[in-house]
């Protein structure tokens, strides 16, 4: 913890300061700072489970009045940027099929971003990267969802050098984790109605 606080003290002059706080929402309102600040979210995390029940580490900056006012965190900032690079590696001609208004625009971002915290990256297929494979996301209207399958690296897929038996057993395996991936984060997911992979939908 920052400063040596117990997991029960605010910082005496931490009034404009920034940094993760622990917070409570209760009858007092929202937002009421039960301890802080504290370095990063880890140590935050470690000393709610010395204070009130309830109290959950939040990054922002302490007002006047004792309040917070909530920002988003440096890992966050981080986060935001890594998705953006990963939304960068779609295929331009995603343009010609769906428009920014489009429900699957949304749908695509929500889906490329379940799948980069799962630690899976997009497949760059016009970039430095191309070869090393990731997930293809491809619009379908007329399924209303987005297909999604895995593109190895090109030493299984291209070269085969474990033959193509292999190529087409970890294929198969790939586009199933896919799913099983989407599906624990909520999304409906099918299989495609023609060749190897998933159908992905928001749940009903």
């Amino acid at each position: 913890m920052s400063g040596g606080l117990s997991s029960g003290d605010v910082l005496l002059g931490s009034v404009n300061c920034q940094g993760w706080w622990l917070v409570v929402d209760g009858d007092e309102g929202p937002g009421r700072i039960v301890a802080g600040p504290f370095a990063d979210r880890a140590d935050a995390v470690w000393a709610a489970g010395e204070c009130e029940p309830g109290a959950q580490p939040v990054f922002g900056y302490r007002r006047a009045d004792g309040g917070l006012n909530r920002r988003p965190s440096p890992q966050e900032w981080s986060w935001l940027e890594h998705l953006a690079e990963q939304l960068d590696r779609l295929p331009d001609d995603w343009d010609t099929v769906i428009t920014d208004d489009d429900p699957l625009t949304s749908l695509v971002v929500e889906v490329t971003a379940a799948l980069a915290e799962a630690g899976l990256p997009m497949h760059d297929a016009s970039g430095e990267g191309r070869e090393l494979g990731g997930a293809c996301l491809t619009p379908e209207p007329s399924l209303s969802g987005i297909v999604v399958t895995w593109r190895q690296h090109d030493r299984m897929s291209v070269d085969q050098v474990h033959g193509a038996s292999a190529d087409f057993v970890v294929q198969q395996v790939m586009n199933r984790a896919l799913g099983d991936v989407l599906v624990a984060r909520g999304f409906a997911v099918d299989g495609v109605p023609f060749g190897s992979g998933n159908v992905v939908r928001r749940a009903a």
